[in-house]
């Protein structure tokens, strides 16, 4: 039986399988199963008001045979259901419930003086019940069937003479039912089994789907990780770069100077000493050390704008301004040192716009665009103009625009213009971490984008978006 069920697709071959349909098949809506017996349990014991509308005269015992069935047989059986442990047994009960009716219907009509002419549309009503309204298994439902069938024979063979032809269309009605309701159950059963299998190979391949959604993102931390750590090497080579050629400068310096030094005390401790020779030794010291004292200023500026590349938000804190005010001093005290280049800086910015975020970072930001603008747009020294443009696009966030009319950024560069050391004036002495810092303060300080779009001879154009809190 078990090898024919399974190849009708009725039963699973894995016993676990199979446990967990039956589980979630008959007992994942034992609630809204219990309406349901409830509603039965008034349905069987209602009939009895038929039974005294026909036949007042025996309403008191089909009322007791109903009543009796449904107040000690269905309704502790729909109770019963609630209580935790029975719920394992809950395909028995729900078999008990509808045997016990069905087998106890047709000793209703022995009592009725119509008899059995009624008894085909009283057991179909039973087994239309069954079908529909519980969570039977085919199997199931194929007891209840053969058991009622043999109730519903033997009290006929206790019921007087029947009409002529009663018995044949009786069984046909009811044989008949019950043919209908075992193949709707069948197929009812066949949809939720493929149902089923469909969910739990959904639930696998979404198991699988966030396996390697974590491996992926565990990769994806490694890379960045790694990325990380390039960065950090590649800024550390710069730096060993950019500082070792004043350093070393500095030292080659300070080798020639005590050479020089030696040179003089040995002079001195001679027995003639030249003036020429004395101003001849000491210039050459002079002029080294005056090397020395510009080639380790050079080195400890590199440092001061290496510590600027680590900047964070922790670096001050977050402060509530007005954004139109406040750009207009920043731009009144860098005024005299872009000046002294040529720098002319305008400032368009819609009053009423409230920030709440660093004002130091968003300082050090235009500050370093500003003299990037000063230094890299207009090369030449004469100068030129640098526009910065507020405007709020939407309640939560402004965007600042940054724009000069200079001579642009080479198309080759701009995709990596924010990478460090990346510069167009190397041989005027730039280190190329304007930028960078720039980008690095935008991205971490004030959580917010940037964006850069230039073109040669037409200028450059820096849009910077940051949340207004």
């Amino acid at each position: 039986m078990h090898g024919l069920l399974t190849r009708l697709g009725l039963r699973f071959e894995d016993v676990v399988e199979e446990r967990r349909f039956v589980d979630q098949y008959v007992r994942g809506n034992i609630g809204w199963t219990q309406v349901a017996m409830l509603l039965g349990v008034l349905t069987y014991a209602g009939y009895a008001f038929w039974d005294w509308v026909l036949y007042p005269e025996v309403v008191s015992t089909t009322l007791a045979i109903r009543g009796g069935t449904a107040l000690f047989v269905l309704l502790p059986l729909t109770l019963l259901l609630s209580v935790r442990a029975a719920k394992g047994w809950a395909e028995t009960i729900f078999l008990v419930y509808c045997v016990v009716p069905g087998c106890v219907l047709p000793s209703v009509y022995l009592v009725l003086p119509s008899g059995f002419t009624y008894a085909a549309p009283g057991m179909i009503m039973v087994i239309l019940f069954v079908s529909t309204m519980l969570p039977l298994r085919v199997g199931s439902l194929a007891v209840f069937c053969f058991t009622t069938w043999i109730a519903l024979c033997i009290a006929e063979s206790f019921a007087p003479a029947l009409p002529p032809g009663l018995r044949f269309i009786n069984h046909s009605l009811v044989c008949n039912a019950y043919a209908l309701s075992l193949y709707a159950v069948a197929a009812r059963e066949f949809r939720a089994r493929r149902q089923f299998r469909t969910a739990e190979a959904l639930k696998q391949e979404k198991e699988r789907s966030e396996a390697s959604l974590r491996e992926l993102h565990a990769t994806q931390s490694h890379l960045v990780q790694a990325e990380k750590l390039a960065s950090l090497g590649q800024l550390v080579a710069g730096v060993a770069h950019e500082v070792s050629t004043p350093l070393g400068l500095a030292l080659t310096t300070s080798t020639a100077m005590e050479s020089d030094l030696r040179t003089i005390v040995r002079v001195l401790n001679g027995t003639a000493v030249r003036r020429s020779d004395l101003m001849k030794g000491i210039g050459r010291l002079g002029e080294g050390l005056r090397i020395t004292f510009e080639n380790l200023h050079r080195a400890s500026e590199m440092v001061h704008s290496f510590k600027q590349v680590a900047i964070h938000q922790a670096d001050e804190e977050r402060h509530t301004f007005e954004l139109g005010g406040w750009l207009s001093e920043l731009v009144a005290k860098l005024g005299p040192l872009l000046s002294r280049q040529g720098l002319i800086v305008d400032v368009t910015c819609p009053q009423g716009i409230i920030l709440n975020s660093y004002p130091g970072a968003l300082a050090q930001v235009i500050s370093n665009l500003a003299f990037n603008a000063a230094v890299h747009a207009y090369p030449d020294g004469k100068g030129g103009a640098f526009h910065v443009t507020v405007s709020q696009p939407e309640p939560t966030a402004v965007r600042i625009v940054c724009a000069d009319r200079g001579i642009g950024i080479p198309s080759d560069m701009q995709g990596r213009v924010f990478d460090p050391f990346v510069t167009t004036g190397r041989e005027r002495g730039n280190i190329g971490l304007g930028l960078h810092v720039v980008f690095n303060i935008v991205a971490s300080s004030l959580s917010g984008r940037i964006e850069l779009d230039s073109k040669p001879n037409c200028g450059t154009l820096v849009a910077i978006e940051i949340p207004v809190s």
